[in-house]
């Protein structure tokens, strides 16, 4: 009987590692032609960081031509206007207003890499003028966010992708396999972490006047108002409430989205954190550099950890997930994955609990951001959105759980949900935090 089940397990395992290269995959899989039907026009709603890796990747496949570019920042717009007409041999029009530029009726979709206090109305503005959208993650700012942003995807029928482009990476597809197929025995433990050494203090830096070219009262949009200040624009929007979730959010999807999905689990049970600014505690930064989080779902617990100014992580990587059963544990991260087994004596023979495997190490020409697109590009093509590798619900289960933490974290004790209910069990302040609070005129779309 075990010998069957040491065969199984290796079968298994084997088989998972059966996929070709990603270079190789994508050098079949990328069509020489494209049908004037299959053709497609997109515009980009922020410009600065990952929207415009974002939109590199999707104007490599065929059919694809970006002709929409918007920004608050026109020293931004121009940049990447400029780069844009090299990379594609044509010029996109600018916009400084997202709103202006969903008015074309040519453009077919919209990717979405604002600051997080935005994605919602980006998104459901684009779905509302009949645009399929590519939305960054974490999808949206607060919970309340989550859940309309999932509503109106259904309402207009349109494909929506967020950019939890994890999702898309054969590696990642090996460790699901692997997972459920029992081979690691009963999973009691899921760690997930981000380590990120290359995160120095957040200099405190004086308020001063709005750059030029800069529309700041858009940036802001509803987030309260504050004066302009360099640590609040751009990159550094993560680290602040009004805007963002700080490494919760930001690096958090990404590994709690490969953990519960290999579990088959979306909510918790309760959310325990504890942390705070213990590195720099008199940098600029509001979130917390250090924070650990206990979720507890249904047969097992959760883990997060996450620590700026320093890379030394668990099983010694930066950041990874780690799949800890009886058998033994899998860590998976963004350059591959390891299996450890548990070992045990025999005879006085020492022996693992589950069949060895080698190390496997991701190839540095594999592009999973690139896959990812390709992977939006065809189900808006073959209008099939249960092909989608992350869609709007599942990048929802991802937000919702990480922002959890944070409510717990800002709270300073446990908390506990009600899956049935939608909210947290009676609990007045954290169900509080659950909602959306618009300044400035802007209120929430109905839906």
């Amino acid at each position: 009987m075990k010998n069957s089940r040491r065969q199984f397990v290796r079968n298994v395992a084997l088989s998972s590692l059966a996929f070709p290269s990603l270079s190789t995959a994508l050098a079949h899989s990328r069509p020489k032609k494209v049908a004037p039907s299959d053709q497609m026009k997109i515009g980009l709603i922020g410009c600065k960081g990952m929207g415009f890796s974002n939109l590199q990747r999707h104007i490599k496949n065929k059919g694809i031509e970006c002709i929409g570019l918007c920004d608050v920042d026109q020293n931004v717009l121009d940049e990447r206007s400029a780069q844009l007409e090299k990379m594609q041999g044509s010029k996109a029009k600018t916009y400084g207003d997202y709103r202006e530029m969903l008015d074309n009726k040519d453009i077919d979709y919209v990717i979405v890499g604002t600051p997080d206090h935005w994605h919602c109305l980006n998104m459901i503005g684009a779905l509302d003028a009949g645009k399929h959208v590519y939305v960054e993650k974490p999808i949206a700012h607060n919970m309340d966010e989550c859940n309309l942003m999932v509503k109106a995807a259904k309402k207009y029928g349109k494909i929506v992708q967020v950019g939890q482009w994890q999702r898309s990476g054969p590696h990642y597809e090996e460790a699901f396999k692997m997972v459920k197929s029992g081979m690691l025995g009963k999973i009691r433990l899921v760690k997930v972490w981000a380590y990120q050494g290359w995160m120095k203090p957040v200099n405190v830096l004086p308020d001063t006047a709005v750059p030029k070219g800069v529309n700041y009262d858009m940036w802001q949009g509803p987030a309260k108002r504050h004066p302009f200040n360099e640590n609040r624009f751009h990159f550094n929007f993560r680290w602040f409430w009004d805007y963002a979730g700080g490494l919760m959010t930001d690096w958090g999807v990404h590994e709690i989205d490969i953990a519960l999905h290999a579990m088959g689990a979306k909510a918790p049970i309760s959310v325990m954190a504890s942390g705070g600014k213990f590195a720099y505690p008199d940098d600029a930064s509001e979130t917390p550099d250090t924070l650990q989080t206990v979720f507890q779902y249904d047969g097992f617990n959760m883990l997060w950890e996450h620590a700026t100014g320093i890379d030394g992580g668990n099983y010694g990587k930066t950041e990874g997930i780690a799949f800890i059963g009886n058998n033994g544990t899998l860590v998976v991260h963004r350059g591959g994955w390891e299996l450890i087994p548990e070992t045990y004596t025999e005879n006085k023979i020492k022996k693992t609990k589950v069949e060895p495997l080698p190390t496997f190490t991701k190839k540095a020409e594999d592009d999973y951001l690139y896959n990812h697109a390709e992977n939006f590009i065809n189900a808006i093509r073959n209008n099939d959105p249960n092909s989608l590798k992350c869609g709007i619900e599942t990048g929802s289960v991802a937000a919702i759980n990480a922002i959890m933490g944070n409510i717990s974290y800002k709270l300073g004790r446990k908390v506990f949900w009600d899956a049935a209910a939608g909210n947290f069990k009676n609990d007045k302040e954290a169900n509080a935090l659950m909602k959306s609070d618009y300044k400035n005129g802007y209120t929430l779309p109905k839906i």
